[in-house]
């Protein structure tokens, strides 16, 4: 409708006129507004052609078209560019009437000169005051939502003007906030830019609604400063998405989202030698499995970055596998395979094994939810320690260079049925490797919960608060280490790097965080208030769970690697034979066999609140 009201000619129109004004102007002030009768002769003959060198131009660079009430730097820039093109005209024109005709300049040269900088000046005031006036009229009489922006930067300039265009809510910039001390006490479109360290006393004392990070590539330790900030003012936190998440480009404001759990971890981001991973895997054959959870598909999303060979996919679930399947082919072009198998089915994996010949082999396939593990032994069993036997196994068999195992925190001192079949697991891959029966060099990675893992909490308090409550937490002083889904893969492909055989590489994971904490933070994140506004209720532990978690047992010590964040647990040595003859005996055929079995092999598992505990030896 705007278009309609607004046609391209009344726009040429318009321009055309401020032309006219900012000749007079010019010719005034370069006569001291005593304009001879003399310049006013030798002007209006040469004025049509004045007029259609400026309307030429205007054409040419398109300047009808553009849209007046969306005027922004890089329009200023070409109305700018476009009328210093029109005065160099002139300044051809009149030395060419000079030199070659009468010898009379076409203009005065400070008249042409003036009359430049008048011109390129109304025609961006006057685009500038049109949009000020429409984003007025567009803003009367809807809410208003004061914002404070961190980041004055590019992106957080972005992030204003995206604002500014939003039509259903009027939006009100307070300030910019900058970890950069030169940017404070500047402007940025005219809101003030403040130090993030005095945003505590901003929220204290202005009315603000929102605060919204907009850096591509925030600082951890600061954006989690300023997201404690925001929350202790009961202010609602929202973050800017990648630049490559962007639709078109373009950054809208639907696209404004809430800052996630994961984001806000207490300690710097892992970083790797990406160099020397990729050295590792360039030109490999690969195989995953459990490529469908949530672990196993994101390592197979690194891993198609490395320039490898070929990436098979293992997975018993169908449509989880058919996802990433279809993800990484529309990705990459790294050849990869998906294969529907089940890591109990010996034969099934040797046929993949056969046919596919990987050279590295990572098994992610697990079962790992704790209470579900508690109510059926015997399937943590079969899956975690036997199928990763068949696996550890094959892998030895079929001359694959690195078997890399995927374990938990969990497996230290168990209380549950999981954790001690992953202890059980880690034993048979450290016995393959030290009864030295072929090349195959074996691994093992240990890390805590991952942030957003499937039946991690917190997707399901995600679920809770959008149901509007009650966050449901098993004890108030239940902790737990935490790290991303990248971290944790990031962590596994170091230690097939780095690893020369038989060690279990744990990863210095800082320190622990309440789950009690935890609710509370995502319950402030998505703007409501703790016991008011969504209630958090305790359950008590579950079977098997236990207060806390421990990366390594106090019996164990640990070595250090080229990494810092990075350590090489020794565990105990038990006898190679006596672990593998115990776990390939085929008397394993329920639940209590499978808890009598491994506590057999692991003699610190101590069953907590769990039907099992008497089966503890005394």
């Amino acid at each position: 409708m705007a278009g309609r009201l607004f046609p391209r000619w009344g726009i040429l129109l318009i321009d055309v006129v401020l032309c006219l004004l900012a000749l007079a102007a010019a010719y005034l002030l370069r006569f001291n507004f005593q304009v001879p009768a003399v310049e006013v002769d030798l002007l209006l003959p040469v004025l049509p052609l004045f007029i259609g060198v400026r309307l030429g131009s205007f054409l040419l660079a398109g300047l009808p078209r553009m849209m007046v009430r969306h005027t922004n730097t890089d329009d200023a820039k070409r109305i700018f560019l476009t009328v210093l093109a029109g005065t160099l005209a002139f300044l051809a024109i009149g030395a060419a009437r000079y030199f070659l005709f009468d010898g009379y300049y076409f203009l005065p040269t400070s008249v042409i000169v003036i009359d430049f900088m008048a011109t390129a000046m109304a025609l961006i005031v006057v685009r500038i005051g049109f949009k000020l006036l429409h984003l007025r009229s567009r803003g009367a009489g809807k809410d208003v939502v004061h914002v404070v922006i961190h980041g004055a930067g590019e992106a957080g300039l972005i992030t204003k003007r995206t604002l500014e265009r939003e039509g259903s809510v009027k939006y009100h910039v307070e300030a910019f906030v900058d970890d950069d001390p030169a940017k404070a006490g500047k402007r940025l479109e005219g809101s003030l830019v403040i130090s993030t360290a005095k945003l505590p006393e901003l929220l204290a004392e202005a009315d603000v609604d929102q605060v919204i990070i907009a850096i591509q590539r925030p600082d951890p330790e600061n954006r989690r400063r300023v997201v404690d900030a925001a929350m202790a003012a009961k202010v609602r936190v929202l973050t800017i998405p990648p630049v490559n998440d962007w639709i078109n480009g373009q950054l809208s404001a639907g696209q404004i989202q809430e800052v996630r759990i994961e984001d806000l971890l207490g300690r710097p981001v892992i970083k790797l030698d990406d160099a020397q991973v990729r050295s590792r895997f360039d030109g490999k054959r690969l195989l995953v499995t459990g490529a469908a959870g949530s672990i196993g598909s994101e390592l197979c999303r690194q891993l198609v970055q490395l320039g490898v060979k070929q990436l098979v996919l293992v997975d018993l679930a169908e449509s989880g596998l058919y996802d990433i399947e279809i993800e990484l082919k529309s990705s990459s072009d790294r050849p990869l395979v998906a294969r529907i198998a089940d890591v109990r089915d010996v034969n099934g994996m040797r046929a993949v094994f056969t046919e596919y010949k990987p050279e590295v082999v990572f098994h992610a396939a697990a079962y790992k939810h704790v209470p579900m593990m508690e109510a059926q032994p015997n399937e943590a069993w079969r899956t975690n320690v036997l199928g990763s036997r068949n696996v550890a196994m094959l892998a030895m068999e079929n001359g694959v260079e690195q078997f890399i195992l995927i374990s938990t925190d969990k497996a230290v001192n168990p209380t549950s049925a999981m954790g001690a079949s992953k202890r059980v697991a880690e034993m048979v891959v450290n016995s393959l490797s030290r009864r030295q029966q072929g090349s195959t060099q074996f691994t093992t990675t240990r890390f805590g919960n991952v942030l957003g893992s499937s039946g991690s909490v917190i997707p399901l308090f995600r679920k809770q608060i959008a149901a509007g409550g009650p966050v449901t937490v098993t004890d108030p002083e239940v902790t737990r280490f935490f790290m991303t889904i990248p971290e944790a893969c990031r962590l596994v492909l170091e230690a097939a790097t780095m690893g020369k055989g038989g060690e279990i590489f744990v990863f210095d994971m800082g320190q622990p965080m309440r789950i009690a904490d935890l609710a509370e933070k995502m319950i402030r994140l998505s703007g409501f208030e703790p016991g008011t506004d969504i209630a958090i209720v305790y359950t008590g532990l579950r079977p098997g769970e236990k207060l806390y978690e421990e990366l390594l047992a106090t019996a164990e010590n640990t070595l250090p690697t080229h990494h810092p964040r990075i350590l090489i647990g020794k565990v105990r040595e038990d006898d190679p034979q006596a672990v593998l003859h115990a776990v390939e005996a085929s008397d394993v055929s329920s639940d209590e066999d499978a808890v009598r079995r491994m506590k057999q092999l692991v003699p610190e598992y101590r069953s907590h609140n769990s039907v099992y505990s008497s089966f503890d030896a005394q």
